[in-house]
């Protein structure tokens, strides 16, 4: 549940109705520090809220996908340089479930989603327990997959919605059932 939060960059078009936040893009929007392409970009919108110790959030995104690198889902984040982003990035001219892992510069996995409507609603976790972070989800199916088991400090952070739209303005993302609460078991194998 939500208790207090704040944003990082807070968009000009934005609302909660029964529970369900829904955003629109500024242009040209990404969070993304230095790897490959060169740049430095903390622009993204992101509404957070405070996080300490072990713990596990989830939260269910909708988007338009429709523009290379469209993105929307969860934000865990430290300061500028050290965060993870996660949730489904358009690239390639579908949806991919992306985990992007910031420690001074950017990493960046995808898993394809060659099955999922563009207007498929996607369940995202991220579980920290020490200093190591698991990132699941899954389409509707209640079935968790992992996507990402990385490292990450155990220090206080913030966590919470973000979209982003490197490549245009005006991509829209919905967010609803957030969730923040002690941590799942560690059994990575568990049904």
């Amino acid at each position: 549940m939500v208790t207090e939060f704040t944003w990082l960059n807070e968009p000009r078009d934005w609302n909660v109705e029964d529970g369900v936040l829904t955003l629109t893009t500024e242009a040209n929007t990404d969070f993304w520090q230095a790897t490959f392409y060169g740049f430095r970009r903390h622009s993204g919108h992101a509404r957070l809220q405070p996080v300490g110790g072990d713990f596990s959030a989830s939260v269910v995104v909708r988007g338009d996908y429709r523009e290379l690198y469209d993105q929307a889902g969860l934000l865990l984040i430290i300061d500028e340089t050290h965060w993870l982003k996660t949730g489904i990035e358009f690239t390639d001219g579908l949806m991919h479930f992306s985990v992007v892992v910031t420690n001074g510069t950017s990493d960046w996995s995808v898993i394809p989603l060659p099955q999922a409507q563009s207007d498929a609603e996607v369940h995202i976790r991220v579980t920290r327990h020490d200093a190591a972070v698991r990132i699941q989800f899954h389409l509707g199916s209640g079935v968790w997959q992992m996507a990402r088991l990385c490292p990450f400090s155990h220090c206080d952070a913030q966590i919470g919605a973000m979209a982003c739209s490197p490549e245009r303005e005006g991509f829209t993302a919905c967010f609803e059932a957030f969730t923040l609460g002690p941590a799942i078991p560690r059994d990575l194998h568990s049904a």
